[in-house]
């Protein structure tokens, strides 16, 4: 391959020899946009000026800095950087950028990280430039970046762009969709006098435009004090001013560079990132190109209008992507439950009709229920219990006219409903609920024995039989288990019905809730304590967690230990962190994470009145104490209403914790079905379709059936392993997201500098050391600290037994964490925005759980 290359020799399949942005630009060029001419210093000129450089071990970045800037250019390079530059002319100011093979990709731009010298004169200034710029690829940021983004160090290689400067009246920055809203096709244009260098560092407070549908919607007029300036003889200078009155572009140029934005969007298919500058001429030029990797990517759909769509992952508590294996386990559930409602897709394996995908994460499409007048009723009450930071983002979707109501009959949501209440018998466990509590809990247990009863499958099936009962369990999987919803809801019906006849508002009836009985996620971490109070201190409090599996694994722990390890999985290890996933491991697969949890437990030192046992009977007679008290304010309305509030408040306890069990059951279903596809997996090997039986997390259903015909499908998993891993290091997903691309959280009015809002989820007020904790896996929280985190699930709890308080970006009163939270008496509040951003670890904070508001320093 020539050194040198001019853009318009390069393309895109060139990515990995000359990095992105010179490819991006060669594409540009051959596309016809408006490109200032230059030429690229390929890689290899690199490859030899870092010859025997280390790339990994301590000090990393400093050491490869100094060699890079040391080493001598050998004489064919700078023979080649010398003849490129003297083709653009005499003297020419030219820029000298980077173009890592790691940067401007599709998952992560690298925007920044390397260097960018500019208005550089004369053939040695461009020398050494280009020998700063190769320097450049080992700056700390780059290399701490690569690091975060997964990408290995010795991979990476850097060519040099060198592109003729244009002498820019006005630079900026445009946007092809807006990165703080995510809506699509609506330009975000940022522009100031000079060189674009002062609206990409940030310097300067630029004019901003925001075009939608060729009009310009917004128009903010910055002060512009500061402007970056070519000097003659090379070089730049800031020069700073009073600031300009006025906008540095007219209307016809801000439409101009949305059409240009347009036009670079639609050749690359994708939302991009564009730098450009206007020549003293009024010359338009597009001097960079990149993907905006911060955008959410839209779920697909073919249904027409504006569509609006709810993040299951939230709802579930699981902020990380999904396995295609975990999808399409939830896709065939969700068709079991649509068709309950008379809405069941075709083929159950497609799933219900209401759900899509995207980013590797599920979405629930409520669009037929935010445009009709019976979703509008009863959406806002439902998210108020389980999603109380969504709520408010649905009332004010209810005000965009592009959703007004279409749906104004009630009949067909009626029909459903009636169809749906009357599969499940609503009516008759209403009752029972009602005047027989022991059977109507005897009812519950008998529908896990029932779904036992599916679950067992003889060892002697085939891997087809196998993929049969796999999509027979799960597409009947919802049926079975939301027949307990009916006694569920009584429970809380009563509840509801108690603060109207006391005049109690229910927020501040929550200690009613406290140390409910009958709940499968208290009783296992209870269960899980109990178990550390009986076995042996060692090996628990001195070995590694990886130690303590290999000793379970292999039958060596203590007997007290090994025995009860064994018996608390056999009860409770189809459960997991993030556990709706099927393809992900059970902790029955790999119990690192309740080994860690027994050994963070040994090492605590605390009284026996902080004991869980002792926490959970103090919740009781808290509990108590609260019935009496919403019963002694009904009874001074009516001694009828007392006796009526202390039966319903009864009934409340009775079944409030059954509200985890259906759950419970389908993550049975799941592990089941899970350790089943396993045995499919280890046929796939043996058929050398795969390299483990584990790689099955990577396949959906449809394709583990082809795949018994043979072929090789090892590629696609690593394809579908690495997708997963870089969703993984996604930090944001919206709650909500529309079909244009909208965030519509985004879009609120921002809470006052330093106040923490959310939910209130369970009474009390504590200050305390955070912890903030993003995986539960192999967290630490020590006694009394605040447990800050993104969501939670059942994997989560077992660290509510040594928190102090808990702060939750997701959830309402009445979803898991907060619920686990009151049980164990200690404050929540949930629904915090940004709470793992704004709070940091060994911070002292004030949670407030009756009020929902968490009180940072000043």
């Amino acid at each position: 391959m020539k050194t040198a290359l001019d853009f318009s020799e390069i393309d895109a399949g060139m990515l990995a020899e000359v990095g992105g942005k010179a490819a991006n630009l060669g594409e540009l060029t051959r596309a016809g946009l408006p490109v200032p001419p230059g030429w690229v210093l390929t890689t290899e000129a690199y490859r030899q000026v870092a010859d025997g450089l280390e790339t990994s071990g301590d000090g990393l970045a400093e050491r490869a800095r100094r060699h890079l800037l040391q080493a001598p250019v050998p004489d064919a390079v700078h023979e080649t950087i010398v003849t490129s530059y003297a083709a653009l002319g005499d003297d020419v100011p030219v820029a000298v950028r980077s173009s890592a093979t790691a940067e401007d990709l599709p998952f992560a731009s690298f925007a920044g990280q390397q260097d960018t010298f500019l208005n550089v004169v004369g053939a040695q200034a461009v020398v050494e430039a280009v020998r700063r710029c190769w320097a450049s690829l080992w700056t700390d940021r780059a290399v701490a970046y690569r690091e975060s983004n997964g990408i290995d160090h010795a991979s990476v290689r850097l060519a040099v762009v060198v592109q003729v400067m244009v002498d820019a009246q006005v630079a900026g920055v445009l946007f092809t969709a807006n990165p703080v809203t995510g809506r699509r096709r609506e330009a975000v244009i940022d522009a100031s006098p000079g060189l674009g260098e002062a609206v990409v560092s940030g310097a300067v407070n630029p004019d901003r435009f925001i075009v939608s549908g060729g009009e310009i919607v917004e128009r903010h007029a910055g002060d512009k004090r500061l402007a970056v300036r070519a000097l003659p003889g090379g070089g730049t200078e800031r020069v700073e001013s009073a600031g300009q009155d006025g906008f540095c572009l007219t209307d016809a140029q801000v439409r101009e560079l949305a059409a240009l934005g347009d036009r670079v969007e639609d050749h690359y298919g994708a939302p991009q990132d564009t730098e450009w500058a206007v020549d003293a001429d009024g010359r338009l030029w597009l001097t960079q190109a990149r993907p905006i990797t911060t955008l959410y990517p839209l779920p697909a759909t073919t249904r027409p209008g504006l569509r609006v769509y709810f993040s299951l992952n939230v709802v579930q508590g699981v902020m990380g992507p999904l396995t295609p294996l975990g999808r399409s386990g939830l896709r065939l559930i969700s068709a079991g439950g649509a068709s309950m409602f008379g809405h069941g897709p075709a083929d159950r394996i497609d799933g219900a009709p209401f759900l899509s995908e995207s980013g590797e994460r599920m979405w629930i499409d409520l669009t037929t229920a935010v445009r009709s007048r019976v979703g509008r009723a009863m959406l806002p009450r439902m998210l108020t219990l389980g999603e109380a930071r969504t709520a408010p983002i649905f009332d004010r979707l209810m005000e965009d006219p592009r959703l007004s109501v279409v749906h104004t009959s009630r009949r067909p949501a009626l029909r459903a409903l009636r169809r749906f209440a009357a599969r499940i018998h609503a009516p008759s466990r209403v009752l029972m609920a009602l005047t027989r509590p022991r059977k109507a809990l005897a009812y519950a247990a008998r529908v896990g024995e029932r779904l036992d009863e599916r679950l067992r499958l003889p060892a002697s099936v085939t891997p087809a039989q196998r993929l049969d009962h796999a999509e027979r369990v799960l597409s009947g999987t919802f049926p079975i288990i939301v027949s307990i919803m009916p006694i569920v809801i009584t429970g809380y019906g009563l509840y509801g019905l108690a603060a109207k006849l006391s005049g109690v508002p229910m927020g501040e009836m929550l200690d009613v809730l406290r140390s409910v009985p009958h709940n499968p996620t208290t009783e296992m971490d209870l269960e899980l304590w109990d178990l550390a109070t009986r076995i042996e201190r060692e090996p628990f409090t001195s070995a590694p967690v990886a130690e303590l599996v290999r000793l379970y694994q292999a039958g060596e722990l203590p007997p007290t230990a090994q025995q009860g390890v064994a018996a608390f999985l056999d009860t409770y290890g189809h459960r997991g962190v993030a556990e709706i996933d099927m393809g992900l491991p059970r902790w029955s697969e790999n119990p690192a994470h309740i080994l860690g949890v027994l050994a963070n437990y040994l090492r605590m030192d605390g009284g026996a009145d902080l004991a869980p046992a002792a926490l959970f009977a103090k919740g009781v007679q808290e509990a108590r104490g609260a019935v009496a008290h919403v019963a002694a304010q009904a009874r001074r309305k009516a001694r009828w209403r007392a006796a009526v509030v202390r039966f319903g408040l009864k009934r409340t306890r009775t079944y409030a914790g059954l509200r985890e069990l259906p759950k419970f059951y389908a993550v049975k279903a799941f592990a089941a079905v899970r350790r089943s596809l396993l045995v499919v997996g280890d046929h796939l090997v043996e058929l050398g379709v795969l390299d483990s039986a584990a790689d099955v997390a990577h396949l959906d259903l449809a394709e583990l059936r082809a795949a018994l015909a043979g072929g090789d499908l090892r590629e696609l998993v690593a394809e579908r392993r690495a997708a997963y891993e870089q969703e993984s290091r996604r930090r944001h997903v919206p709650r909500v997201l529309l079909s244009d691309g909208t965030e519509p959280a985004a879009l609120a009015e921002s809470a006052a500098d330093g106040a923490l809002t959310g939910t209130a989820a369970s009474a009390g007020t504590v200050t305390g050391v955070a912890r903030v904790v993003l995986d539960p896996i192999g967290a630490h929280l020590e006694p009394g600290e605040i447990l800050v985190c993104p969501s939670t699930d059942p994997g989560w709890t077992p660290l509510f037994l040594t928190a102090g308080a808990l702060v939750m970006e997701m959830g309402g009163a009445m979803s898991h964490g907060a619920v686990v939270a009151r049980e164990y008496g200690i404050p929540a509040v949930v629904g915090v925005p940004d709470a793992t951003h704004r709070i940091t670890t060994g911070q002292e904070i004030t949670v407030n759980g009756a009020a929902g508001t968490v009180t940072l320093p000043e």
